[in-house]
């Protein structure tokens, strides 16, 4: 780490702060099972800009589990982070399932949320494609608990090959960060997301909030149906961009593209923001 980048535990969470502590706040967060360290592709482009906040979702990389995964409580976790760094109008940024969460902080606490970016946030439960075989195996009943206790990190590999369009370098800190999950923090996890979106989809929950949006998406995702994104055209205050040949992960896929998007959104609309305490 930099002399910027510093880390520590609070509201049950794993927080890493990468780049200048007064540039305006980007706040990064995970999708389901994984960590903070799926955003390391993007890290140091982003953090020559902002001041990068990831998180650590409870259950997920360095955190631990909790006794409610449901999105909004998530979102209130990070409220509450945020306050305690005296930060308003932050950037905030999900990638799939994290776009739950970002959207739930948005709804709670608009004063906290400047901007919306999320990447791969599937829009509504119609949009669910079905899952790669490898994936049904290891979290679907009855024999995925017993696959998920032995699953080796080569298995860990070829299920988020399985969500990709490209051949990429998967990180071994993320790979790692998987082998810690546990089935169950895992699927309840999964159910919490999927009930958010079946109680009201994401583009409905948007359109009641005065907040500009911007929908990234991998044109080859085989997770969510990759049409569904211009479901976001439906948010007066959305833009939409579909990524040729990009699968589920655009920070991985496409790291320059998705970094030039996330740059260029978080500059049209910033204001300045407060300045986060010393950790010194």
């Amino acid at each position: 780490m930099s002399q910027d980048d510093f880390e520590y535990n609070a509201h049950g969470m794993h927080v890493v702060h990468n780049g200048p502590r007064h540039a305006p706040p980007l706040l990064l967060i995970h999708g389901s099972g994984a960590s903070g360290a799926s955003w390391s592709p993007l890290v140091p482009a982003l953090a020559g800009h902002h001041h990068v906040i990831r998180v650590d979702l409870p259950g997920c990389g360095q955190s631990p589990p909790a006794s409610s995964y449901d999105v909004p409580v998530q979102a209130s976790r990070v409220a509450a982070l945020l306050d305690d760094s005296g930060l308003r109008r932050v950037n905030v940024v999900g990638h799939s399932s994290g776009g739950y969460v970002a959207t739930a902080l948005a709804e709670q606490r608009p004063d906290l949320v400047g901007s919306l970016a999320l990447i791969s946030t599937g829009p509504s439960i119609d949009a669910f494609l079905p899952q790669p075989l490898i994936l049904r195996v290891m979290l679907t009943p009855p024999f995925g608990p017993f696959v998920w206790s032995r699953r080796s990190d080569a298995m860990i590999r070829k299920g988020i090959s399985a969500t990709l369009a490209r051949p990429v370098d998967i990180p071994d800190a993320v790979v790692a960060d998987l082998q810690g999950i546990t089935y169950r923090a895992f699927r309840t996890v999964l159910r919490r997301n999927l009930a958010y979106i079946t109680e009201r989809n994401v583009p409905e929950r948007l359109t009641t909030l005065d907040v500009p949006v911007l929908a990234v998406f991998g044109a080859a995702d085989p997770r969510w149906e990759p049409s569904s994104a211009h479901q976001y055209d439906a948010v007066p205050t959305a833009r939409v961009e579909l990524l040729p040949g990009v699968g589920h992960i655009p920070m991985w896929e496409a790291p320059e593209t998705t970094g030039r998007l996330l740059l260029g959104f978080a500059a049209e609309g910033a204001d300045t923001p407060s300045a986060i305490p010393s950790k010194d």
